[in-house]
């Protein structure tokens, strides 16, 4: 079976209808190139130049040969060029794990300066709750997660990615919309729609401790796992809720934000976590630009 090699031979001096001026182009001496087509022509048992002590001119057989032997040329060279990339994280995929929320305020700006900077790279975009998530990069589902801490799963590693405030979602009827900002011991014994432990254990810990330090104890008229439900109750006149600053968002109908004063001012924290072990290539750039798009719009 004849090899690239000769291919490569056949199109440059099919081109050039010349031995030494082919033979210059690949950087060789005119008898080894003459030696490949011979080669070539003794495999494919056909004769693909007319040759004379004046000219070359291919053959019909030559010219039928020429259109797929450049064809083939053009296919390595472009699996050649894709593997590279590959290989140097320029092109490939990546499957990226994100909550409801980040996905409307973070993703885009990821997404958006990927598009830009790693052309190459095809994302591949699963939303799913932070412990589906975990669960999802340590099968391999996905390649990177946006996840609420902890991680704590001895292969993965991780790095914080963005810190926010908390609002207070009130429905746009309630008379305390009037007021400027709250404080958690505001919820003392008022009705408030809270998130459930299973499920949603980030926020449920979170606002739970602010309420503990501050001797609040709302009463908690529901139980949600997703931010979006939340808001619909709170859009619908049951209680008000407490959310991540980039829930506002979402825009929910019938609802109106209000800052939420905590200690720390920003306790909201969203994590970009990875397999220690992943052999992806185009890992390693894609993460660094999920770090600079927090960073450069901070």
């Amino acid at each position: 079976m004849f090899e690239l090699t000769h291919l490569r031979c056949f199109v440059v001096l099919a081109e050039e209808l010349h031995f030494g001026k082919a033979a210059d182009r690949l950087h060789m001496t005119q008898s080894p190139l003459s030696r490949q087509i011979q080669v070539l022509e003794r495999v494919l048992g056909v004769e693909l130049f007319h040759r004379t002590s004046r000219r070359v001119t291919l053959t019909l057989a030559g010219e039928t040969f020429l259109h797929e032997a450049r064809r083939i040329v053009r296919l390595s060279e472009s699996a050649a060029l894709a593997a590279r990339r590959v290989w140097k994280g320029e092109a490939g995929r990546i499957s990226i794990g994100f909550t409801a929320v980040s996905g409307y305020m973070l993703l885009p700006r990821i997404v958006k300066r990927a598009a830009v900077a790693l052309p190459g790279i095809e994302l591949q975009l699963h939303e799913l709750v932070s412990g589906d998530q975990s669960e999802a990069l340590h099968t391999g589902l996905i390649d990177l997660a946006l996840v609420r801490p902890p991680v704590n799963r001895v292969q993965f590693d991780s790095a914080p990615l963005l810190l926010e405030k908390l609002l207070v979602a009130l429905p746009e009827d309630d008379p305390r919309a009037e007021q400027e900002s709250f404080e958690p011991r505001d919820f003392d014994d008022k009705d408030l729609v809270m998130y459930a432990q299973r499920g949603a254990g980030y926020f449920n810990q979170l606002l739970s401790g602010l309420f503990d330090r501050a001797g609040a104890a709302p009463n908690y008229v529901q139980f949600v796992t997703q931010i979006h439900s939340l808001l619909g109750l709170v859009g619908a006149s049951l209680a008000p809720g407490i959310v991540p600053e980039s829930a506002a968002g979402l825009s929910p109908r019938g609802v109106v934000f209000r800052p939420l004063r905590t200690e720390p001012a920003l306790p909201v924290e969203l994590y970009l976590a990875w397999r220690r072990e992943c052999e992806n290539p185009a890992l390693p750039a894609f993460r660094e630009l999920c770090l600079q798009a927090v960073a450069g719009d901070a």
